[in-house]
């Protein structure tokens, strides 16, 4: 059965169990996943196609053998492919009525046996997600600047637009970085955006901040060395590295003897996307609470001189950055 991606949200799903949401848009399947997560009760267990495939019989006894504690569950099952066909075909011959699992795949093919399994079935589920229109993100870019009360011209958000490639997600990561690079300021111009979202040359600015904070020094030297940043990134760069800094605070903050650090990061809101939960894992114990503290007070620091001190701006945070990396 299939259902267009603007309504999930008005749809009451008792009787269906398996979700295939698949396509090249990954800020829509996302979105559409959240939705449906909001739809159903249960823990929430989370997988990678290749963990189901090398160990199945595992994966079987888990979903077969629930425990009597567990009255419902939600799988969500990652980078799904064709490969992921067989082990579905066999769970629909049983009666599984306590657990939706969602798939979540790339681009399927016209002819793929998974597409098909779904489309033709109407106990089964499935919500093709395609690039966003122009108009459609347009939109979305509107009401952010809006809700925020920036001022922007329309020419500025069609640049800002044309380079998400018809991806929501592709979208909101730009918002979110203009967002940090804006801090205090009721405006952006063209030129900003054009250089705020130019950034796709170097290594990402997420990539650079987060191997400093897992103080791998050879990773952050490489990708120093091998990309181009500008002047201008530099405020940038360190309004990533507080905004990271805060998160791994307030993780701390939640964190108890009686919790693992996987169920912490697990559990923090608003949800951590699963790529960046291994990274943040790590980040969590190469620091301690107070040196953290002391990292956003360093920081806070290093922004105020470097706005006194705008010549010698990269410098100063390539600087910074090594020192973080190199902390032991």
């Amino acid at each position: 059965m299939i259902i267009k991606s603007y309504e999930i949200s008005k749809q009451k799903f008792d009787k269906q169990n398996f979700f295939l949401v698949y396509g090249e848009n990954e800020g829509l399947k996302n979105e559409t996943i959240q939705i449906l997560k909001k739809n159903f009760n249960g823990n929430i267990e989370r997988y990678d196609e290749t963990q189901i495939l090398n160990n199945h019989e595992n994966f079987y006894e888990k979903i077969f053998n629930q425990s009597l504690f567990e009255k419902e569950k939600i799988i969500i099952i990652n980078r799904c492919s064709e490969k992921i066909f067989e082990i579905i075909e066999k769970l629909l011959d049983k009666n599984i009525t306590d657990i939706k699992i969602i798939l979540n795949a790339n681009i399927l093919e016209r002819k793929s046996k998974l597409r098909n399994l779904f489309e033709k079935s109407k106990k089964l589920v499935v919500v093709p997600t395609y690039k966003d229109t122009s108009i459609a993100l347009i939109e979305i870019a509107k009401k952010f600047f809006n809700n925020y009360k920036i001022s922007i011209s329309q020419e500025t958000i069609n640049l800002l637009v044309d380079r998400c490639n018809g991806d929501r997600g592709h979208l909101k990561s730009e918002l979110d970085k203009i967002l940090i690079y804006i801090h205090n300021k009721k405006s952006i111009n063209l030129n900003e955006i054009h250089i705020l979202t130019n950034l796709s040359e170097n290594f990402s600015i997420n990539e650079l901040v987060d191997s400093s904070l897992s103080k791998n020094a050879r990773r952050t030297s490489k990708i120093i060395n091998e990309s181009n940043y500008k002047s201008e990134d530099g405020i940038l760069i360190l309004r990533t590295f507080l905004q990271k800094a805060k998160r791994l605070l307030k993780l701390y903050e939640q964190k108890s003897e009686s919790i693992s650090l996987d169920s912490l990061i697990n559990n923090y809101k608003p949800p951590i996307f699963w790529k960046d939960k291994p990274i943040i894992k790590r980040q969590l114990e190469s620091w301690s609470k107070s040196e953290i503290e002391d990292l956003i007070v360093n920081i806070n620091k290093t922004e105020i001189f470097l706005k006194k001190n705008n010549s010698i701006n990269l410098m100063l945070v390539y600087n910074f950055i090594y020192e973080t990396s190199e902390q032991f």
